[in-house]
This record gives structure tokens, C-alpha cells and sequence, in this order.
């Protein structure tokens, strides 16, 4: 029997981090999503609500810290495993996006290699065999 399909989001402005997450995140075996602001990212979580959000935080209309605050005041945002993904290396800023509910963050640019090891440190593990 199959496992149910593990889901993410990713949150990013940038077309170009949204693609290159996408296609990391799929190879190691997860359904993706992609919305560029907090405002995309809410409507799509109503809709259904993923397992994993990697987030930008920088972003226009709503930056990733208001959406993630938005997020975890819902009953079922409080589930998804939240990973900051940031050009900030600001620690205040890095521990107010902990504080609001972030589990882990990571640095632009990231690799493969990076991000597994997050999303392990997270709970969440490769699907697939690398």
C-alpha cells in the first residue's frame, strides 16, 4: 500500500527560486504547489492545506513573517512544517520568524543537499531513494 502523497507550497516572489525548489522538491518525492506572496499562499492553503511551506520572506502584498502569522491563527494551519527561505541573515529577524511559527529557516541560495537536511530536521524525509 502506498503512503498518502506528502504536499508542499512554495512561497516566493521570485519565479526563478519558485522553479528550482519545485524541481528539488519533486525529486525527492513531493506533490508542489508554488504562490508568489502570502496573499496566494492563504487562498491556496483554504483550498488544501500542505504538509510543508518552504517561505520566502521578502515578498510584495504579503511578506512571508504576515502570512506565516495569519497561517498558524487557523486550526489547520498550526499542522504544515513552515521552512524560511531568506536572503536575511538578521538573527532578530531570523528569531522572530521562529517565534511566529517558522521550524526551521534556510539561506538563499540552497541546494539539494541543504534542503533535505531541513526537511529531515523538520520530520519530514526524502519519498524517494536519492
Amino acid at each position: 500500500m502506498s503512503q498518502p502523497e506528502t504536499t508542499c507550497l512554495v512561497v516566493d516572489d521570485s519565479a526563478v527560486i519558485r522553479k528550482v525548489a519545485r524541481r528539488i522538491i519533486e525529486e525527492i518525492g513531493y506533490a508542489v504547489s508554488e504562490a508568489e506572496d502570502g496573499d496566494a499562499a492563504l487562498e491556496l492553503c483554504a483550498k488544501a492545506m500542505p504538509d510543508f511551506i518552504l517561505l520566502d520572506w521578502n515578498m510584495p502584498n504579503k511578506d512571508g513573517y504576515a502570512f506565516l502569522q495569519e497561517l498558524r491563527r487557523t486550526e489547520a494551519g498550526r499542522h504544515p512544517k513552515v521552512v524560511f527561505c531568506t536572503t536575511e541573515n538578521d538573527v532578530g529577524a531570523i528569531a522572530r520568524a521562529l517565534r511566529a511559527g517558522a521550524d526551521e529557516y534556510i539561506m538563499k541560495p540552497f541546494d539539494r543537499d541543504i534542503l533535505t537536511a531541513k526537511l529531515e530536521q523538520v520530520g519530514l524525509p526524502q519519498r524517494v531513494s536519492a
